[in-house]
């Protein structure tokens, strides 16, 4: 039995200051780095993603036109690769990932599992490779991107926990739809003290605060806030 850490999206178009900064994304990159500080032996396997989109085009319609974002199909322009807003957030810098993936090349894409590694490697096909059963994950938005890649991972027949604080979502309303909807799916909504334990070990699980969310240090999400959606450490800004 092993276990992965799925890290979604920590960007800084995704943090405070970012083209759809999320509330609270600050505090989620700082306890994610705590997390993997304190808990260095916890995982088999770190993957982090990131949206990666293209420059020269609409990448499918995500990004908006001249009628501007709708904020739940369409965007501003955010996470361009190569440019800083697509860069991992500072806290993460140094930090264990085992494998990079990007998606949203040209297209919408909001699940990990949409993503592929430099190399071509899809996640399905490194959790397999490295025997993973259980997955936690962590990261930016509860109702976007860490949904769509929770609901693939028990799809995929993983056994999912959801570190609840440490993430941080669009909007409270629909973060806590989110998180209500995967625990129907069969996660489980825990915090990260649980991340040494194995799934459904201890008695962290809680039910989902009235706003939805529970980002790290008390910080959650506010209702309106623009939208996110071999071992190396995070790789360099660019």
């Amino acid at each position: 039995m092993h276990r992965a850490l799925f890290i979604i999206d920590v960007q800084n178009d995704f943090t405070e200051g970012g083209a759809l900064g999320v509330e609270g994304g600050n505090a989620v990159a700082a306890g994610i780095a705590r997390l993997l500080a304190g808990h260095p032996e916890a995982y088999d396997l770190v993957i982090a993603s990131r949206d990666w989109h293209d420059a020269d085009n609409d990448n499918g319609g995500h990004f908006a036109g001249v009628e501007g974002p709708d904020f739940v199909d369409t965007w501003p322009v955010h996470c361009v690769a190569g440019t800083p807003g697509a860069a991992y957030h500072d806290d993460l810098a140094g930090v264990r990932i085992d494998f990079h993936v990007h998606k949203g090349q040209g297209e919408p894409a909001y699940s990990i599992y949409e993503g592929t590694t430099e190399e071509g490697a899809t996640v399905h096909d490194l959790l397999d490779q490295h025997a993973v059963t259980e997955i936690d994950i962590v990261g930016l938005a509860t109702d976007y991107c860490v949904r769509a890649s929770a609901l693939d991972a028990i799809e995929h027949g993983r056994r999912v926990r959801v570190l609840t604080d440490l993430i941080a979502g669009v909007a409270a309303e629909s973060s806590a739809a989110a998180l209500a909807e995967l625990a129907h799916a069969g996660a489980e909504l825990v915090l990260s003290e649980s991340a040494g334990d194995s799934a459904g070990d201890g008695d962290a699980a809680h039910d989902v605060d009235a706003g939805g969310t529970r980002g790290v240090e008390g910080t959650g999400a506010a209702e309106g806030t623009g939208a996110a959606e071999g071992t190396s450490t995070a790789e360099a800004r660019a």
